[in-house]
């Protein structure tokens, strides 16, 4: 298979996911790793065998020439290095948000169709397995026409770590909806997998914490799309961590957990309306049973809930290679850009 020179920008938390396919893919050639930090970058070229380092990305787009880079560095500065790898020939896969803002999005997409280059955002939930076999139940029959969607996110975002450092605020805390933002098109975009775009939205943005260091910790929204709802919320202070989607069909109905993956699938079962609680409870715990072995395995073996992204990856590598459509398409960033300005717009603010 042809390699595909690769190189990354930026080497935050994500970018050890990014560098541990590229290290281990058939269809790359790491030519470069580039961060302000000089030693961050040397740590991540040896640790993954890329063939050079940098600290001016510019530097690194002239002399190692990627065909494909990773713009894994904060969602303000996006644009313009998103747009120096365009002009420099560069097809570019990039973190979520792409940009902060639908105009700003559709202007870079359009910069990148000018070029002919492929601009891509990572939407690595979309590819985990849970999600995959949710869509295959819907495309199946068994959960009947959609109807309702319930996804949420509970992270102790407060309580230490990265995002609650004083000192060294996260460059999150500066987004349009501060933190959440970090995750909000990771909400957005699974929703939309299974609703048509709202024609109503309404969303609640709150701080509980009443600091100046968060702007919102906690978002609960209401999407209504026809007779279709949906509803994404987001907390901090509720436990245990989680990231939950429900979907509800005419005929059934499905949940989930990306963190600590589990499928409870209530359908009608064999027995008719009276048995079908029992078999339920039988099926389902059963495979909780399986899922917990799972999950133990996965943290045994220190595995991340980003099993999905290596997926996306793969086949947005495929696709390049073919010249063809990428797995995340125009259509899916588009909706996902528009329904997170419609959650900021303070006109849907309740």
């Amino acid at each position: 298979m042809h390699k595909v020179k690769s190189a990354v920008i930026g080497t935050g938390e994500i970018s050890a996911e990014h560098l541990k396919f590229l290290a281990n893919s058939n269809a790359t050639q790491l030519v470069g790793v580039c961060d302000l930090s000089r030693a961050a970058a040397r740590y991540a070229a040896k640790t993954f065998g890329a063939e050079n380092f940098y600290t001016d990305y510019k530097q690194m787009l002239d002399q190692a020439k990627p065909a494909v880079v990773h713009v894994l560095t904060p969602p303000q500065s996006h644009v313009p290095i998103t747009t120096d790898c365009l002009d420099a020939g560069a097809h570019v896969i990039c973190e979520k948000p792409i940009t902060l803002g639908h105009d700003r999005f559709t202007d870079l997409y359009k910069h990148a169709t000018s070029k002919n280059r492929k601009l891509i955002e990572d939407h690595n939930y979309r590819f985990n397995r849970p999600i995959l076999h949710i869509e295959k139940l819907i495309a199946d029959g068994v959960l009947g026409d959609v109807m309702e969607v319930d996804i949420r996110m509970a992270l102790a975002i407060r309580g230490g770590g990265r995002f609650a450092d004083t000192n060294l605020p996260n460059p999150a805390h500066n987004l349009p909806a501060g933190v959440i933002h970090d995750f909000i098109t990771h909400l957005s975009y699974l929703v939309l997998r299974f609703i048509p775009d709202p024609d109503k939205v309404s969303a609640a943005w709150t701080n509980h914490g009443n600091d100046d260091l968060f702007k919102f910790d906690d978002l609960d929204a209401l999407l209504i799309a026809g007779n279709k709802h949906a509803r994404i919320r987001f907390s901090c202070r509720t436990a245990p961590d989680c990231f939950t989607l429900t979907v509800r069909g005419t005929r059934a109905e499905v949940q989930t957990d990306l963190f600590h993956p589990f499928t409870r699938l209530i359908k009608p079962r064999t027995g008719g309306e009276k048995l079908s609680p029992v078999v339920n409870q039988l099926a389902n715990g059963l495979s909780l049973v399986g899922s917990s072995l799972t999950t133990l395995t996965n943290k045994l073996m220190q595995r991340s809930p980003y099993e999905g992204l290596h997926t996306f990856l793969d086949q947005t590598y495929q696709a390049l290679n073919n010249d063809a459509e990428p797995p995340v398409t125009f259509d899916d960033m588009d909706r996902t850009s528009r329904l997170i300005d419609q959650m900021l717009l303070e006109g849907n603010r309740v």
